[in-house]
């Protein structure tokens, strides 16, 4: 495991956006790739146009480029008042993995979660507030981690290659396991509960430039349907409308994997059907209209074909 790179006090005018956009729907006809969604691959597939589609595009595109971050909710603070604030343990994890980390208190207020606990020091008995700490254990001890590294530099690294220049993964590099998409997809669920919209955006921007193979893919598939609501669009659905386009290629390539993930994620199964049968719907009624010149009695002779 990559420790959090910290680097505190890099300038804002250091994140400088590659102009690669490795992660977006690629048509070979043309040298500049084209930023196409995933839903957007739906509707081409039903005019028979679809591009070849790269393991990447499981995770659509947020904008060309990288997010723009939010201001901090308290922008009147400096980087001084930062570090001129008391310092609060975090104790992440139970047992053996048991992990403390250490922060000043100032950068905590932002996220709603963690202003309420250091609020709680308040009530705390005076021996206890020397200590002030913060109790986490179900956690991620490298998420928070890449948290901290956000709160102090507004930036993120998951490794030793990636600098504040260059958020992609290594032109050329595939994530095999899936390892790369998981570290940031728990930096989003992470941004999500500890509310830090900012770090969310900047997850998610960077979770679809990654490339990755159909295992990569099935275990982020496992982690998204495992850790976000139903109603989260910005991950969830795409990877549901990505496997309803590629399953049939893909599943091949894990097959074993993709059978226990659909078993064991009843909802993800679910979900990639819906997306396939309806898009079969669509077709056999858009043809059904074609030859008969009666918009909206497909369903009808669809049905009686089978009589």
């Amino acid at each position: 495991m990559d420790p959090p790179q910290v680097q505190v006090g890099v300038p804002e005018d250091t994140h400088t956006p590659r102009n690669t956009q490795s992660h977006n729907v690629e048509s070979t006809a043309t040298p500049d790739p084209e930023i196409k969604t995933a839903s957007k691959a739906v509707n081409e597939s039903q005019t028979g146009t679809t591009p070849d589609i790269k393991m990447h595009d499981a995770r659509s595109a947020p904008e060309l480029g990288r997010a723009p971050l939010e201001p901090r909710r308290n922008p009147g603070i400096q980087f001084l008042d930062f570090l001129t604030s008391p310092i609060v343990e975090l104790v992440l994890g139970t047992g053996q993995s048991k992990t403390i980390l250490t922060a000043h208190q100032s950068l905590l207020l932002e996220s709603p979660l963690l202003a309420e606990k250091v609020a709680a020091f308040a009530v705390t008995p005076t021996a206890n507030i020397s200590k002030r700490r913060i109790e986490l254990p179900a956690e991620n001890v490298e998420a928070f981690g890449y948290f901290l590294q956000f709160q102090y530099t507004r930036d993120y690294c998951t490794s030793h290659t990636e600098t504040h220049t260059e958020q992609e993964t290594v032109v050329g590099e595939t994530d095999d396991s899936g390892e790369q998409l998981l570290k940031h997809a728990r930096v989003y669920t992470l941004a999500e509960k500890l509310g830090i919209p900012s770090l969310k955006a900047l997850a998610h921007s960077k979770i679809h430039r990654i490339n990755s193979t159909s295992q990569g893919e099935i275990a982020y598939a496992r982690y998204v349907y495992t850790n976000t609501p139903t109603d989260d669009v910005t991950i969830r659905k795409p990877v549901a409308t990505f496997w309803a386009l590629r399953s049939h290629v893909l599943r091949h390539e894990a097959v074993e994997e993709f059978k226990n993930l659909c078993i064991d994620v009843p909802q993800f199964c679910y979900d990639v059907l819906s997306l396939v049968l309806d898009q079969k719907e669509k077709r056999a009624q858009d043809r059904a209209e074609a030859e008969s010149g009666v918009k909206g009695s497909g369903r009808k002779r669809l049905r009686s074909a089978f009589i």
